[in-house]
């Protein structure tokens, strides 16, 4: 986004929402500057969240657990295989599945699916609503400590860190 000649407000840290993030407009204006960063060239390269790549790897490779990614990325295949080859030069073959849904569509429907199919099985989020909403669907939450969600009162594990969810799951 600040490639783009965005800059973040001040305690940017404490939103989820990219249009708070960078005081972006309501309008479809806003929708269209997301939309654009979502399906340029940045999404090849995200750099992984604090200690994800070691102990994705760890828990795919030592201990044979596979993962699905389901992301409000953009519709767009071009983003999508970019979204792909970044995860997989990342974490190697961790990832069996990329879901990509329309950029900032909600997740209830493709969690219930996924629910449905993986009850039981672990869903790590870092929002909240996507969180309750993989609950509900009957996976086990675990949700992943950033400053946006801080206030989270819900009923699943509060982790920090990758180390944390890899202790636990493996236990």
């Amino acid at each position: 986004m600040e490639f783009q000649g965005h800059q973040p407000v001040e305690g940017h840290n404490k939103f989820y929402s990219v249009r708070q993030k960078y005081d972006l407009p309501t309008d479809a204006s806003g929708d269209i500057v997301i939309k654009t960063f979502n399906e340029s060239a940045a999404i090849g390269f995200l750099p992984p969240l604090r200690d994800a790549q070691y102990f994705v790897k760890k828990l795919h490779e030592q201990h044979q657990y596979k993962f699905i990614a389901i992301t409000s990325l953009s519709l767009d295949p071009y983003a999508k295989e970019l979204r792909e080859r970044n995860l997989k030069k990342l974490f190697g073959d961790a990832f069996i599945e990329v879901v990509c849904l329309d950029t900032g569509a909600d997740k209830d429907e493709i969690l219930a699916e996924y629910g449905a199919t993986y009850k039981g099985n672990y869903w790590i989020e870092d929002k909240p609503e996507n969180l309750n909403a993989g609950i509900d669907a009957g996976l086990e939450g675990i949700l992943i400590e950033h400053g946006h969600n801080m206030d989270y009162t819900g009923n699943a594990n509060v982790v920090v860190n990758w180390q944390e969810i890899y202790d636990l799951i493996t236990q």
